[in-house]
């Protein structure tokens, strides 16, 4: 690859990064073309070089995102009995650093009631993203629990998503935390066959 070519791979690196940043944080319709290149400390007349629309960016960006955040769940989790490992992938996910903007990054709670309003011209690149983290939770679930693998993985999915959203709309008060703690204990009972959250 040469000199240009490194540098324009760099630019559009930036540019994804920056748009992760923003929708995550703020939701699509706060992610505008000024406001992504200004987060890569580009100009804003660089963007069609990379991109042919806003919505070519956000979906590249939710799939960016979707792929990071099933290798942070899912790192090292084949390791695991099979038996913990929604636990782990609970724990991951509804925790006070998910909460609080570390952990694994997830876009859903940004992006989810857009594209269900506002923005459904996205609707098929998420769909495609929540299907992926399906099937890749569902194929590390045991099965023969009291709900097959598939839809105990779209409960949990389901269940993490909204304790993490409920959770930081009421940030800064006891409820929170509550909240992060009885939907890790809900979701690790269903997974378990009812045996409660494990220490």
């Amino acid at each position: 690859m040469n000199a240009k070519a490194e540098k324009k791979e760099r630019s559009h690196q930036s540019i994804l990064e920056s748009a992760a940043r923003l929708v995550r944080e703020k939701g699509i319709s706060a992610a505008g073309v000024a406001e992504v290149m200004k987060g890569a400390a580009l100009t804003v007349g660089g963007f069609y070089a990379h991109f042919a629309s806003k919505d070519a960016l956000v979906d590249e960006t939710l799939r960016r995102t979707g792929a990071t955040l099933r290798e942070r769940l899912f790192a090292r989790l084949d390791a695991k009995a099979e038996a913990d490992r929604a636990d782990v992938v609970l724990k991951r996910y509804l925790c006070a650093e998910h909460r609080d903007g570390k952990g694994p990054e997830c876009p859903f709670p940004a992006v989810v009631g857009e594209v269900g309003t506002t923005a459904p011209q996205h609707r098929p690149v998420l769909a495609e993203q929540v299907q992926a983290l399906v099937e890749g939770l569902s194929q590390r679930l045991p099965a023969g629990g009291i709900v097959p693998r598939r839809m105990l993985a779209i409960g949990l999915i389901a269940l993490m998503y909204g304790g993490l959203s409920l959770s930081r709309a009421v940030k800064g008060t006891e409820l929170s935390d509550e909240v992060l703690r009885a939907c890790r204990a809900l979701g690790v009972a269903v997974a378990g066959g009812g045996k409660g959250e494990r220490s």
